[in-house]
């Protein structure tokens, strides 16, 4: 209440300040973003099976610019906190609201239950699907929008095609995104990673354990049962917009692959007009210029400019 005897014109400044101060989102706070892949696992280990800043703020509402809330979905090994350490504060500061979640992991002790997309692909879609109506309850949005890597993109159609999922999602962003299988075995793709890191045969064989026991492995595997019954009716539903994002360098998903052409999909090959992007399977979700691509991939009526840069390999 304005004191007697207040000048109109100071309580008129005081009015325009709370209503600038609302408007220019001050009040917002403002999150650390590092381009890395690996920006994440900090996180997770100051704060095991936490959310990332950023994300997961169940109080949150889209804005008229950003109607639909971000849902990110993390490859094989991955989670909420250790794949997406640069989306989850960059799409927060853009203010979109961003949630994330950790599915198809073992029941087993930290940090190993950090390590999601070990179950076969139709039980974590259902995971998927009840994340969704989650955020669609909490956020009153009429859909969501999807940001997956690797295995997330096959978890999230899945839950599109044959999860009632239809209808609920508007723009899937695909990075590095396995539509026709990952063609080789697991240990191939192990042994590529292991290659370009030099490290030696011998823990190469001791981290291939990893994939004997991830059940979504070789569902994923070209022309297995499992992809060949997804992809009977098409690899994508006529109801989404896709975006996808794959590298030269892919280890483990080649272009082949991922740029599968369709009218309702916008492929984007990352060394097209840049031939010093040297991302790969882990880097591409963690590049300054991927994210770029997909920022406008989420809000196209407002591109910005996606930078020519070094991407290095591994980190992005």
């Amino acid at each position: 209440m304005p004191r007697p005897g207040m000048p109109a014109s100071l309580l008129i400044m005081a009015v325009l300040a709370v209503l600038w101060i609302g408007a220019s989102g001050a009040a917002r706070a403002e999150y650390p973003v590092t381009f890395n892949f690996f920006a994440g696992i900090p996180y997770e280990l100051a704060n095991p099976g936490g959310s990332l800043p950023g994300a997961n703020d169940w109080s949150c509402k889209p804005t008229a610019a950003h109607p639909d809330p971000v849902v990110l979905i993390h490859g094989t090994a991955g989670g909420a906190q250790t794949n997406w350490g640069a989306y989850a504060p960059l799409l927060a500061n853009e203010g979109y609201c961003v949630y994330a979640l950790t599915y198809g992991n073992l029941d087993v002790p930290w940090p190993l239950s950090a390590l999601g997309g070990m179950k076969p692909i139709p039980g974590s879609a259902a995971q998927l699907g009840v994340f969704v109506d989650r955020v669609l309850a909490a956020t009153g949005a009429a859909k969501v929008d999807f940001i997956a890597h690797s295995q997330g993109n096959i978890v999230g159609d899945y839950y599109i095609k044959r999860l009632g999922g239809s209808g609920k999602v508007d723009r899937f962003v695909g990075i590095a995104p396995p539509w026709l299988g990952i063609f080789g075995d697991q240990m191939t793709v192990i042994r590529a990673f292991g290659s370009r890191l030099g490290v030696d045969a011998d823990t190469v064989d001791g981290v291939s354990a990893l994939g004997a026991i991830c059940q979504a492995c070789p569902e994923m595997l070209g022309n297995s049962s499992f992809m060949n019954a997804l992809n009977a009716d098409g690899v994508y539903d006529p109801s989404v917009t896709y975006i996808n994002l794959a590298s030269n360098f892919d280890e483990a998903v080649w272009p082949s692959i991922a740029l599968v052409p369709a009218a309702n999909v916008t492929n984007v090959r990352m060394q097209d007009g840049c031939p010093t992007d040297f991302s790969d399977h882990m880097a591409i979700a963690g590049s300054h210029r991927a994210a770029m691509v997909a920022l406008n991939a989420l809000d196209p009526d407002h591109v910005r400019p996606v930078p020519c840069e070094f991407v290095p390999p591994f980190t992005g």
